[in-house]
């Protein structure tokens, strides 16, 4: 696409007409959204004009060079001419003339949407309705819109675009009716609104009955993402071929980074994502690509996983995370990169980045992850929230978010990503109860059935172990002072001590081993005591006179205990010392049957798995707190029940009984 500086086949002005030329300009640009004609008029009459002094018309034509959106001019050289001639133009006029106005406010514009801010064009906004000049007032309204795409605007925006279709009645210009028009409509795409589709009949009627390249350049986009999101892959990948072809028509620098973004969604969802990684790779270093534009980057990173070059895919993700990190702009695709982020996470194994995706997503879990002006949409934002919880282990998050996911998508009528989402939600409620358990297998049948009427592949998943969760660095617990040491790898955190820490210390003192529930409740045995082996213990009463004789002792233990720290107003631990209390409480007084006969195990096994179970999840939750990552791969490696166990190599093994393991204090 040639740029301002290259526009050799511009006309002279029109026999040296400048009004000729900027007539023609303003009608390619406003009437027919021609970008591209209308910049060889408005560099003629700015040239023309520049040499007769005619600042007005300088003015006119520099208005003109900025185009219909913000950013039009992506290369360094056309973007620093056109901002000079603005500028020139500005300072040839009167400061409080509207002509002066929309240059300031094309100039913060600009200056603002680099900086991934707003401010100032708010500013400018308010200069330009105090001027009561309507052209101003629509020129400020469309740029401000352009400046707060990014997600938490979806309100203002609104605003803006409902403002800007009234104005229009003013101007008399009909291409500022079709903008107001557009950017309601992807002002309800990107807040996932139910009736956003119903909001493009009225632009589709408007561009039957006389064309807008650029209007219907976006609104192409809209109908390319609507084919995706109902499963239309092939019409889709037509579509978005036209689309393009539309977009470079109309001189749109967007044309080329939008189709790749269509092509590499359906490809995603059609498992051949791989498939992109050489033309992703040209892209992210093209001069057409916005520098606020992170979804390419994310793009990349997600082939590169998909094509199995790891080394491609985490040094992607490392510079997409820098570039997303907390504190920078948030543009219009930021959302579509995050998703990268938590994709390409979960298929690295990489904890971290699953925290940090799942810790800047949380306040936008309502929205659909969409690309700028509706490019291309990825489905609810809680997908992600959910794939990152699976990453880091945390099943029960997992699950929730996943659930809500496909609800949201089917919502949103988006039928691949709600089928994306049940597969992950399968993969989540296997890793919290099983591979075994039923709701989860039958999830993951019916992602599967549904994946193959649309004509989907799954995503293939990492390297993992049979839960379909990251391996975990080895865990170590160690008693430090008061509370314990956990390691996990480099990371290490303290923890206060409570019934589960103990617990949990015992089943990571002997991985892959089956541990009644009974004994961790009991504790380790008495030494020397005999029986005590844990494989025996179904075989035993629920309790004999020794242990009850030992059960009392603790429990005086215990009441002394809780007294002494909730002195010390160490209310947490005493909750942890109670709850202990009342589980031998409850113990000594179901341990006789009728007559004072002892009872079997069943009941004293339920409420062991009951209290060893709730103490367990109250530990990995302190755990969690204290570092997201160390929890998380202790929840995909922790299994409560009767019999209760930590398996870092695969949940699903057969294990052995053993004794409960001596832990050593720093």
């Amino acid at each position: 696409m040639k740029g301002i500086r290259e526009a050799e086949t511009a006309p002279a002005a029109w026999g040296g007409d400048v009004e000729l030329s900027l007539a023609a300009g303003e009608r390619a640009l406003a009437e027919e959204g021609d970008l591209r004609t209308s910049r060889m008029w408005f560099d003629a009459a700015y040239r023309e004009a520049e040499h007769w002094g005619d600042g007005e018309a300088m003015a006119r034509a520099a208005l003109g060079l900025g185009g219909l959106w913000v950013h039009e001019h992506r290369t360094v050289a056309d973007a620093a001419t056109v901002r000079t001639r603005q500028r020139t133009a500005l300072a040839a006029i009167d400061p409080g003339s509207p002509a002066a106005v929309r240059l300031r406010a094309r100039l913060a514009a600009e200056a603002d949407y680099l900086a991934g801010g707003h401010a100032a064009v708010l500013d400018l906004l308010a200069e330009a309705r105090r001027t009561g000049d309507p052209v101003a007032r629509a020129d400020a309204l469309s740029l401000t819109h352009h400046c707060v795409l990014g997600p938490g605007h979806g309100a203002l925006r609104l605003e803006l675009a409902t403002e800007l279709i009234g104005e229009a009645s003013r101007t008399g210009r009909r291409g500022d009716l079709l903008m107001g028009l557009l950017w309601h409509a992807v002002d309800l795409f990107l807040v996932g609104d139910p009736h956003a589709e119903r909001s493009l009949q009225e632009l589709r009627a408007l561009l039957a009955g006389r064309d807008h390249l650029a209007a219907g350049f976006v609104l192409g986009s809209l109908e390319v993402m609507l084919a995706i999101r109902h499963g239309r892959f092939e019409e889709a990948e037509e579509l978005a071929a036209e689309c393009a072809r539309r977009g470079e028509h109309a001189g749109d620098a967007a044309a080329t980074g939008w189709y790749a973004a269509q092509l590499g969604t359906i490809r995603w969802y059609q498992g051949r994502v791989a498939e992109c990684l050489p033309a992703l790779t040209e892209l992210v270093g093209s001069p057409l690509i916005s520098p606020m534009d992170n979804a390419c980057y994310a793009g990349l990173a997600i082939a590169a996983a998909g094509a199995g070059d790891r080394r491609l895919a985490e040094g992607t993700l490392a510079r997409l995370r820098a570039r997303l990190q907390e504190g920078t702009p948030r543009s219009s695709t930021w959302l579509f990169a995050m998703y990268g982020v938590a994709e390409v996470a979960y298929l690295l194994g990489d904890a971290d980045a699953a925290v940090q995706a799942r810790n800047l997503l949380g306040p936008f879990a309502g929205l659909p992850a969409v690309l700028c002006l509706g490019a291309a949409c990825l489905g609810s934002v809680r997908h992600s929230l959910g794939v990152a919880s699976l990453t880091i282990g945390d099943a029960d998050e997992a699950v929730r978010q996943l659930r809500q996911a496909v609800d949201d998508n089917l919502a949103l009528g988006h039928w691949p990503a709600a089928v994306l989402s049940r597969a992950r939600l399968g993969e989540a409620l296997a890793l919290r109860d099983g591979h075994a358990d039923e709701t989860a297998r039958k999830t993951l049948a019916l992602a599967a059935q549904e994946a193959a009427e649309l004509g989907m592949a799954l995503p293939a998943g990492p390297s993992r172990g049979s839960a379909g969760v990251p391996r975990p660095a080895d865990v170590a617990f160690e008693r430090h002072g008061k509370g314990w040491r956990v390691t996990s790898g480099a990371r290490s955190v303290a923890v206060a001590d409570s019934v589960g820490m103990r617990h949990l210390a015992t089943l990571v003192g002997n991985p892959g081993q089956d541990i009644p529930a009974l004994t961790l409740a009991a504790g380790p045995p008495p030494l020397g005591s005999a029986g005590g082996g844990i494989g025996a213990a179904s075989a035993q009463p629920v309790l004999d006179e020794e242990a009850k004789r030992t059960y009392r002792r603790r429990l005086s233990e215990l009441e002394a205990e809780s007294a002494r720290l909730e002195s010390l107003d160490e209310y947490d631990r005493a909750d942890a010392v109670l709850a202990e209390r009342d589980w031998l409480v409850a113990e000594l007084s179901a341990a006789a049957g009728l007559a004072g006969r002892t009872r079997n195990f069943s009941g004293s096994e339920e409420r062991a798995r009951t209290a060893v179970g709730k103490a367990i999840r109250r530990a990995l939750q302190r755990i969690d707190e204290a570092d997201p990552v160390i929890g998380g791969g202790l929840r995909a490696t922790i299994h409560t029940g009767l019999l209760c166990s930590y398996s870092p190599e695969s949940p699903q093994e057969t294990r052995q009984t053993c004794q409960p393991a001596s832990v050593r204090a720093t």
